[in-house]
Formats: structure tokens, C-alpha cells, sequence
């Protein structure tokens, strides 16, 4: 004898469970019969495209679809037709608001009780999240690979211009590691932020550091974010400043002390722009002091026309007894990171 009564209560609690999951999934769950007409719609359908069950229940699954990719639904009602699953494939569809939003789709046909194909099942998949961190990796891995490229170029220049000037292999070796080392240090402050920029004050701390000496150096100036290509330059003029101060400068004996100061100001023709001046005093003012090269050496060289070239500007370099001046002026454009640098004079800060 069938118990009849206890198998539809099976199959009714059976249905239950599966239109709670369905109702609970964080996927939009739509099904749709051989008309592309939408017959059933989820909650997670609802928060994905913006239309309620009531709003999309009766209308063709062609409102969801773009223009340029409708016959997108031919195929996929030819394949559901002849019972095949139409595995996972990535596409783009349209939310009420008209926005676009990038989704992977799988669907399944739906058959009767008897086996005939009656519509389709289809699960669709929020993947704009997942497309985003792939455009911005795309983009970080075309920045990465230029700057790598720029960086060989910078120490095959080094290498040269380091070779020219130095007195023998140990000499050499030396002012090579410090400046790689220094690079180095720069494009670790550009990976920590994405390759998005860093802080002027940020690079200076750094570039200084293994010289020590802090309580001598002083820094004053607005809250600024350097685009990539400055922190490079800048660095680099920052460590062979801090490399000659260390040996010859403020930094070499008692007494010296460095003030370091930007600005943004207003140019000749109102243009905005950048202007930072290294300024040190050496307490050996009135005696020998250490001795100072008395060749052109490489740091020269960035500092007077490597640095202000690549960041379309002008600099100037004066030395005295016991001082040393170095003065950088260009374009605001070429320094700051646009959206964060539109106003930067409102945030000043002195150390």
C-alpha cells in the first residue's frame, strides 16, 4: 500500500528547503521558460539588478541583456533546447539604472515531471569586484614594467657616469651599491603605495636615514604626494645631497645643520608651481674643513641637470664656505599626484 499522503508531505518539505536556498543565495537564481520570459526571481536577483520579483516576473530576460550582446539569448535558448547546460561563461548585463555590470552566467535547462525541456535555470555571479582587481593589476604590471625599464636606464647612466669619475674599482663599487641602494629605497615607498605616489616628507626621511644626524636636518612645508617619476628623481637628489653633506658637509662634522623647504607658488605667467630649497651651514666655515672634490662627480651632475630635466624644471647649485644651496624649481604638474595636490598649501607642517 502507497502512502501517498507521506510522500507529498516529503516532496512539499523537499521543495521548501530548495526555495529557501534559493531565496537565501547570495547568487541572482532566475529561471525563465523557451519564450526567454522570466518566471521566477530571487532576492539576490532583486540586489543585482535592481528590479523587484514583481517588476521582473513576466518580462523577457532581453531587459537585462545589452543591445550589442542579445544574441546572447538566441544561443543560449538553441542550446537549453536541445538539453544542454550551458557551462559558465563571463558576460555583461544591464541593471535598472542602466549601469552595466560584469557577471559569469551558467544555465540549465528545467524539465517537466515527464522529462520535457520547459525553460531554463540560470545563476548569475557579481564578478565587477573580481574584474576591477584584474584591471588594476593590468595597469599596475604595465606601470611596474615601465619603471623597471626606466630604472635599468637610470643605473646603466650611473654605471657610466660613476665609472668616469671614480678613482679605482673599490671607489667604484661603492658609490654604485650606495646609489642602487637609494633607488631601491625610492621604489619601495612607490610599491608600499600601489605605485600611486609618496609623501615628499616621507622620501626625504628616507633618503637621509643612514646618514643619521637627525636632529640637524629640519623639514618645512605643505602636505604634498609625489606623482612616480618625481620620487625617482627627487630621491636620487636627496641621497648624493645627503652622500656630499656626510663627507664634506653639515653632516660631516659638529655643528652643520640642514633646512630643507618647499612650496607651491605662483610663476611669472600665474602658473603653479613647485620650488624646494636644500639649504646647509657647516660650522668649518672660517677653517680647511674637510677636503671637497674637485672634479664635476656624478651628484653634481643630477643635481644640475638629471633631476630638473626629468621633471621639466630648473635647479641651481651654489657652494661657500661652509654652505651649500641647492634650489629646484618646476612646474607643479610634474611633481604632485593631480587629485591629491590641487590644493596643498593648506597643510603645512614644520619638523
Amino acid at each position: 500500500m502507497t502512502n501517498s499522503g507521506g510522500t507529498s508531505r516529503q516532496d512539499a518539505s523537499v521543495g521548501a528547503r530548495l526555495a529557501a536556498i534559493v531565496d537565501s543565495s547570495f547568487d541572482a537564481i532566475i529561471s525563465k521558460d523557451l519564450n526567454s520570459v522570466i518566471t521566477s526571481w530571487n532576492h539576490a536577483a532583486e540586489r543585482m539588478f535592481g528590479y523587484s520579483a514583481e517588476e521582473a516576473i513576466g518580462r523577457s530576460i532581453l531587459m537585462l541583456i545589452p543591445d550589442h550582446l542579445q544574441g546572447e539569448e538566441i544561443d543560449i535558448i538553441a542550446r537549453v533546447r536541445s538539453g544542454e547546460r550551458v557551462g559558465s561563461f563571463e558576460t555583461t548585463r544591464r541593471r535598472k539604472d542602466g549601469s552595466l555590470i560584469a557577471v559569469s552566467l551558467t544555465v540549465s535547462p528545467i524539465r517537466s515531471a515527464d522529462g520535457e525541456i520547459v525553460g531554463a535555470s540560470k545563476i548569475a555571479r557579481d564578478i565587477s569586484g573580481a574584474k576591477e582587481s584584474e584591471r588594476r593589476i593590468r595597469l599596475l604590471m604595465r606601470e611596474v614594467n615601465h619603471r623597471v625599464k626606466n630604472q635599468f636606464a637610470v643605473i646603466l647612466s650611473m654605471v657610466r657616469e660613476t665609472s668616469k669619475r671614480s678613482a679605482n674599482p673599490g671607489e667604484f663599487e661603492e658609490l654604485i651599491r650606495s646609489r642602487i641602494m637609494a633607488l631601491s629605497r625610492s621604489h619601495d615607498l612607490l610599491v608600499t603605495s600601489e605605485w600611486a605616489g609618496a609623501s615628499l616628507f616621507d622620501l626625504i626621511q628616507e633618503h637621509l636615514k643612514p646618514f643619521s644626524h637627525e636632529d640637524r636636518i629640519s623639514l618645512s612645508g605643505p602636505l604634498v604626494t609625489l606623482q612616480s617619476n618625481a620620487v625617482q628623481n627627487l630621491g636620487m637628489a636627496f641621497h648624493e645631497l645627503g652622500t656630499n653633506s656626510s663627507k664634506y658637509g653639515a653632516l660631516a662634522g659638529e655643528g652643520g645643520r640642514i633646512e630643507i623647504t618647499w612650496k607651491v607658488e605662483s610663476g611669472p605667467q600665474a602658473e603653479r608651481r613647485f620650488h624646494l630649497v636644500w639649504q646647509e651651514t657647516s660650522k668649518a666655515a672660517g677653517d680647511a674643513g674637510r677636503a671637497k672634490p674637485e672634479h664635476k662627480g656624478f651628484g653634481t651632475v643630477v643635481l644640475q641637470r638629471v633631476a630638473p630635466q626629468a621633471l621639466s624644471g630648473v635647479s641651481s647649485l651654489e657652494r661657500g664656505q661652509g654652505v651649500l644651496k641647492w634650489e629646484l624649481i618646476a612646474p607643479l604638474e610634474a611633481i604632485i599626484v593631480p587629485q591629491l595636490g590641487a590644493e596643498p598649501a593648506g597643510s603645512d607642517f614644520s619638523v
